[in-house]
């Protein structure tokens, strides 16, 4: 029997308001920040053009993993055994379906639909997705952790001008309003969070499933590291691999607190501003966001979107 995909919970009207509210508000401020910088992002899309092509396949090659990495830690946060082709296909829609809607929501959506098509009640797929992101998380400190006595001082704040500080306390003030609306509702969410608990233990109870959820959430992350770390290897970007993937993890970690479309304009500012802060002239480091950005979002965005209808289409969202 399908199981009814309606059946959804709808997002509240109000946060969807507010979640457009807070995307609109940094995507203008990532479009003031490039037409102020025009020409230094003008300079490195034209050094992109000539970068190392052999380092850009790899980048490539590296980018393409992360969907089937992302397939791995799904069916790790799931007990039931999930249909490899379509979940891997899942994956690319949701990634595509990620760069239209708030960070998190289309991805979301999209995994939700496909685990209810696969059997699994609303309620147990959400928790499942909220294990992924959980994982995810724990992954992404670790490596932090790992990596920063490697690079000591390489995570001081930078000297901002007043203007981005501005900007700053604006998103922060942003992000206290929605902390504090989504406060009365905490205890409707106690029961929600009991269940992951209650899912994460079940999971490491069945070694191979605790494997291919750590594995696999450990695989997305360094797989989306080592593009920005290829693409920085192409147009000569004069920092060692660790500096790059601590950098990274970083500014990541960061942009993932605001709600913009797949990090756009979030993830490419706070990328730009940690490279150039680290030392990095500003045109090399425009071409590596530039890069890493073309291959994780533009290039797959269409081929995604195209995936993402057949996959409605022949009912298997």
């Amino acid at each position: 029997m399908v199981p009814n995909v309606n059946a959804v919970p709808a997002v509240s009207r109000r946060g969807v308001y507010w979640h457009a509210a807070a995307c609109l508000a940094v995507l203008l401020g990532a479009g003031w920040l490039v037409r102020r910088h025009w020409p230094v992002v003008e300079h490195g899309a034209l050094r992109l053009a000539v970068a190392d092509q052999g380092w850009l396949l790899v980048a490539a090659l590296a980018a393409v993993g992360t969907w089937a990495s992302s397939a791995l830690a799904q069916q790790g946060a799931v007990a039931r055994r999930l249909p490899g082709g379509r979940l891997v296909a899942a994956q690319f829609a949701a990634s595509a379906a990620n760069h239209v809607l708030p960070a998190g929501v289309g991805a979301g959506a999209v995994n939700l639909r496909f685990l209810m098509r696969c059997g699994l009640p609303p309620g147990r797929g959400a928790s499942a997705l909220a294990v992924k992101a959980a994982a995810g998380a724990v992954v992404r400190l670790a490596l932090v952790a790992v990596l920063a006595p490697a690079c000591p001082g390489l995570l001081r704040a930078p000297h901002l001008p007043t203007a981005v500080l501005l900007a700053g306390a604006a998103v922060v003030a942003l992000a206290g309003v929605l902390l504090l609306l989504r406060v009365r509702v905490w205890p409707r969410c106690r029961g929600a969070v009991a269940a992951v608990v209650a899912d994460i233990r079940a999971l490491h109870s069945r070694p191979a499933r605790a494997a291919a959820l750590w594995g696999g959430s450990l695989a997305f992350t360094g797989l989306h590291t080592l593009v920005l770390i290829s693409v920085a290897r192409a147009v000569e970007l004069p920092l060692s691999p660790v500096r790059v993937a601590l950098l990274y993890l970083a500014a990541s970690g960061a942009a993932a607190l605001l709600p913009t479309p797949g990090g756009l304009g979030s993830l490419d500012a706070a990328l730009a501003l940690a490279l150039t802060a680290s030392g990095t002239p500003a045109a090399a480091a425009a071409s590596a966001v530039l890069g890493y950005r073309l291959l994780t979002v533009w290039l797959p965005l269409l081929p995604g979107l195209l995936l993402l209808g057949v996959l409605i289409r022949r009912r298997a969202l």
